[in-house]
């Protein structure tokens, strides 16, 4: 396997788990109550998950001269994780996982073509090609698709 196929494994791989991580949250949420509390619950396993595996690979402790040069905004991914984490919570009862990750796929795309066609937040640019805009015109058909069957 070449480094590419590492990469677009790796990228495939995590979306296949979304919809499993949404009914996991969903169903915590039968026996939780507020998606906020499932929203905390989520991170905590999963910090708790992230320090383990940064243990036993033995990953050194970030350099905490390195990180007092990062700007606060670079933080706030996390807090981009609390809402899209709470969101699909919200909505899964009461719109379907279906249509919640439909949405949440469209909503990334259209917001991945935006960032990588001006480069924003320090990534590489890739420009917003009319195959580009037709790849997200044929995503939010698709969604629209889901929606409409969810009626």
């Amino acid at each position: 396997m070449n480094e590419r196929s590492l990469f677009l494994v790796a990228a495939l791989s995590g979306g296949a788990v979304l919809p499993v991580q949404v009914a996991l949250n969903t169903l915590l949420r039968r026996y939780v109550g507020e998606p906020m509390q499932v929203t905390f619950i989520s991170y905590l396993a999963g910090t708790l998950a992230s320090l383990a595996i940064c243990f036993f690979a033995r990953y050194p402790s970030p350099s905490w001269a390195l990180l007092s040069q990062t700007s606060w905004w670079m933080w706030v991914g996390g807090c981009l994780g609390t809402l899209y984490v709470w969101s699909t919570i919200f909505a899964t009862p009461k719109i379907g996982a279906a249509l919640t990750l439909s949405l949440t796929i469209a909503g990334q795309m259209i917001a991945a073509l935006f960032l990588d066609h001006f480069g924003a937040l320090g990534l590489t640019r890739y420009a917003a090609s009319p195959l580009r805009i037709a790849g997200i015109m044929f995503v939010i058909i698709g969604v629209s698709l889901v929606a409409a069957a969810k009626k």
